[in-house]
């Protein structure tokens, strides 16, 4: 078995897929329009499948706004520097209708570095600290 992807549905994908490619550094890796079906489709990510995990951007035509819900956590990016990331965050994030919601510092009971941003549509991303 291999994990191939998650999928966010957001409610404006171009804004989405700014947001992960600019502010997060990932690329537009493929998309779908499916307007018979009424949604459209991009995929993110660091890589392609089958070597690394995407992200799968899901707009349903029509919706705008969508509830997380408490069911779902987070999604985690290792960085080599949690605090450089933060700042490079902050100033794209914003604009992109992203916040960092946790600065940097250790994990509780911890000193693994951590940080937590939003992405515009309010999905959690947890950023961990990784030498190398």
């Amino acid at each position: 078995m291999q994990f191939l992807h998650t999928m966010l549905r957001v409610g404006d994908l171009q804004r989405s897929i700014d947001f992960y490619t600019r502010v997060l550094g990932m690329r537009l890796l493929r998309t779908t329009q499916r307007p018979d079906q009424g949604y459209d489709l991009a995929f993110v990510g660091y890589g392609s499948n089958p070597a690394h995990a995407e992200i799968e951007l899901t707009y349903n035509h029509g919706v705008d706004r969508y509830e997380p819900g408490t069911a779902f956590g987070h999604l985690a990016i290792g960085v080599p520097d949690v605090a450089a990331t933060c700042v490079a965050v902050r100033a794209q994030a914003v604009a992109l209708g992203g916040a960092i919601t946790r600065e940097p510092g250790p994990v509780k009971g911890g000193t693994t570095m951590i940080a937590f941003i939003t992405d515009p549509d309010g999905y959690k991303i947890e950023l961990i600290e990784r030498a190398g």
